[in-house]
């Protein structure tokens, strides 16, 4: 599989993907159209606009999967954009373009994913930050990584008054109920699959990796994180 999973599209003080630009030129390099999935967001049109500008620097063309359902099952390549993370995957589930797109990526079509997009890469979406606004059949995503994703990773911070719960706390009530690894993704990260590799770029900030019954474990930028991929999970059904 050739995976490309963003933890952002926006980053501050810079064009939206911009921070990224290098990275999806590779993934990208043989591609002429992207199919992008827009569902995330309530305005398909104008998210599918603003990613067709995003990518115009890269000379690929982009469509909408909203336009026509056909259009993901010839993609030379499949970006799902972020939003709400449920009312992505309800959307997904019910149309049936989940297992469409399932196949196409395991069968070698490039995956693009940011946020929701890469909540969506992982086993489940119980790790995503999202308010579950709609209530999709299931919490079943694409699994095109054994381990669970957590974008836009924040650390605690020990400065702060606030009284809820930290992302880190979260994460670790998570797993409580379920064995299956976390990777938290600062912001400005991202993960690049190559077949059975797997590797961590973006900032050198890098990731957090969460397991249970083990403190976490800070990821530098760079790090080669393909042992992810041979993981056994165990979630409470």
């Amino acid at each position: 599989m050739e995976l490309l999973l963003l933890s952002n599209s926006a980053t501050h003080g810079r064009p939206f993907l911009e921070h990224a630009l290098d990275a999806l030129r590779d993934i990208l390099r043989d591609v002429r159209e992207v199919v992008f999935v827009p569902y995330a967001l309530a305005d398909h049109d104008g998210y599918t606009a603003m990613i067709r500008t995003a990518l115009e620097p890269l000379g690929v063309s982009v469509v909408g999967a909203h336009t026509d359902a056909a259009v993901l099952e010839s993609a030379a390549a499949i970006f799902v954009g972020g939003g709400n993370t449920f009312r992505l995957v309800k959307t997904l589930q019910v149309s049936g373009q989940l297992d469409v797109i399932r196949d196409r990526v395991r069968n070698g079509t490039p995956y693009l994913g940011s946020s929701a997009g890469t909540n969506l890469a992982g086993p489940s979406l119980r790790t995503s930050n999202d308010m579950p606004i709609v209530q999709p059949p299931s919490f079943e995503t694409l699994g095109l990584v054994p381990f669970q994703l957590n974008p836009h990773y924040l650390d605690p911070d020990p400065e702060s008054t606030h009284q809820g719960e930290t992302r880190e706390l979260r994460i670790t009530e998570f797993l409580e109920e379920n064995d299956v690894p976390v990777l938290g993704l600062r912001e400005g990260t991202w993960l690049r699959r190559h077949a059975d590799t797997l590797t961590l770029g973006g900032i050198p900030a890098g990731a957090r990796l969460f397991r249970r019954g083990a403190d976490p474990e800070e990821i530098a930028s760079g790090s080669d994180l393909s042992e992810l991929l041979k993981v056994t999970a165990s979630y409470d059904v």
